[in-house]
């Protein structure tokens, strides 16, 4: 059978899948469907007593195998590229697909936040559990919540990627701070400036750290990497940084291999960081950007910028404070802070924004304080989006924060979008269910032969066992270079009221225009 995707619709205009009866031969709005969603077509379908201007849909067929209609003007024959920001609880987790059909499609994971969230979300998206092969796993720092989820993915055979890439900072088991890293090198002596030297560049470094567990003790980093390492679908491993070893250069700019610019596609994706220097015998190096070892790794986070067309979508992993700044002199050419209001300030600014302007920005560290106003000018987004999660002790997103993004962004109405805010959860407690669930298991007591009460009782303990939620917050950006949207679905379960978007698009004068 053919397919087609969701057309976005006219001036803000929600679409929906339609039933027919045949009898009134009236339309009735069933669900509603948003930019991109894939479409069965019916080619076989008798269009006998359907008004022109429709198209038969097989919904489900490999369940329910419905038949709905949609009107023409809502589908298109080219979907537009996508990036889930996942709900993973505490942490960040992403999923960027590319606009392409068939082998040509490009799928990345970037970082999968602490818990199986994301595992499932790649299961109930991609049917992974059948095998699938990714483009690409990101690590962006050895955070935990921005890794430990990948354990649960790399230790699934089914599920491969063609390369795992990191920020070069892998944390061995050994105790104390920047040992877990290699250790730091004071050059020039007596400076004061230190760097990690020891970076895990390609395969083989990662197989020298990781391969033999019985050194892992309870650290958290070595058997992931070395649950990659044993999982035969894992191709390669790759450190990705603004260095030309690690990444490819076009005019200026580096970019993630794979995705440079190239003639007929219509997006990439730039490489910002990290920034690698280069020691005297060009060995290449990070530097220590703070004492504090977080700091320091968080500071390192491999940072995105995807251009599409007209927009461009920047991940800021868990940038902080010393890291910010460090940036914006790195790449504006300063040794020291400039003081607000003298030339050097206006240059950091002015040149910085060429490098790090956004129209939507995945806020760096959960929405953390401890970020300066300056780098939020620098990519000074019209959209803003937090990862965080319930439990944690880090109050994040932090409502000051949220005020300075208000403040800072783009337009006279800025979005601050975040995937802990935007969950639904069950306001109440369910004792009906838990009574009805205590008396079946009561009759199985009774009739421990009943295989489909045992089976009803299973589904009844994993309804309440499930994390209390019943619409994950993730947030979907979608958009074809031309227009763009930011979407979250509704608290309320309904097919027919399912999608709450906003959309975007740039005038040719440049200019960004809200339409909703």
């Amino acid at each position: 059978m053919s397919h087609k995707y969701v057309n976005l619709g006219k001036d803000g205009d929600q679409v929906f899948l339609y039933s027919l009866n045949r009898d009134t031969n009236r339309f009735s709005k069933e669900k509603q469907v948003l930019w991109g969603d894939w479409l069965m077509v019916d080619d076989d379908h008798d269009y006998t007593g359907v008004p022109e201007g429709w198209t038969a849909i097989r919904w489900a067929p490999k369940t329910k195998n419905q038949i709905y209609y949609i009107r023409d003007e809502h589908t298109i024959d080219e979907r537009p590229l996508e990036i889930i920001f996942v709900d993973v609880g505490q942490g960040d987790g992403a999923v960027l697909i590319t606009p392409e059909r068939g082998p040509e499609e490009k799928i990345l994971v970037i970082d999968a936040g602490e818990s199986a969230n994301m595992r499932r979300f790649l299961n109930g998206r991609f049917k992974a559990y059948r095998g699938f092969d990714f483009e690409a796993a990101i690590i962006t720092h050895p955070d935990n919540d921005h890794y430990a989820g990948f354990e649960h993915i790399f230790n699934d055979h089914n599920i491969g990627f063609n390369t795992i890439y990191q920020n070069g900072l892998v944390e061995r088991p050994e105790g104390g701070r920047f040992e877990k890293l290699g250790g730091t090198v004071e050059d020039p002596p007596d400076s004061g400036i230190h760097f990690i030297e020891d970076l895990a560049e390609n395969r083989a470094d990662i197989e020298r750290l990781f391969s033999d567990p019985s050194t892992f003790g309870r650290y958290q980093f070595p058997p992931l990497m070395h649950a990659a390492l044993q999982n035969p679908r894992i191709q390669d491993f790759r450190m990705l940084s603004i260095d030309p070893a690690h990444s490819i250069h076009r005019h200026g700019r580096a970019f993630m291999p794979g995705f440079a610019p190239t003639p007929g596609k219509s997006y990439s994706i730039e490489v910002l960081g990290p920034i690698v220097e280069r020691a005297d015998d060009g060995r290449p190096r990070l530097r220590r950007i703070s004492s504090d070892y977080g700091e320091t790794k968080n500071g390192h986070s491999i940072l995105l910028r995807l251009h599409m067309g007209q927009y461009k979508i920047f991940f800021g992993g868990d940038l902080n404070i010393p890291a910010e700044k460090y940036l914006l002199q790195q790449y504006t050419n300063l040794d020291s802070w400039p003081s607000p209001g003298t030339e050097e300030y206006d240059h950091m600014m002015t040149t910085a924004s060429r490098w790090f302007r956004s129209e939507i920005m995945k806020v760096c560290h959960h929405g953390s304080d401890k970020v300066t106003d300056e780098f939020m000018q620098v990519v000074h987004p019209a959209g803003f989006i937090i990862s965080s999660g319930d439990r944690e002790g880090h109050v994040h997103p932090r409502p000051d924060l949220l005020g300075r993004l208000g403040r800072i962004g783009r337009g006279e109405s800025p979005l601050i979008l975040s995937t802990e805010l935007q969950r639904s959860s069950r306001e109440f407690e369910e004792p009906e269910f838990v009574q009805d669930l205590q008396d079946d298991i009561k009759k199985l007591t009774e009739n421990p032969a009943d295989a489909d009460l045992l089976t009803s009782i299973q589904e009844q303990i994993e309804h309440l066992g499930r994390t209390n939620v019943d619409v994950y917050g993730a947030v979907y950006v979608k958009t074809d270079g031309e227009r763009l949207i930011v979407a979250f679905k509704y608290e309320e379960l309904s097919d027919k009221k399912k999608w709450f978007y906003y959309e975007y698009s740039i005038d040719d004068e440049g200019k960004l225009h809200l339409l909703k």
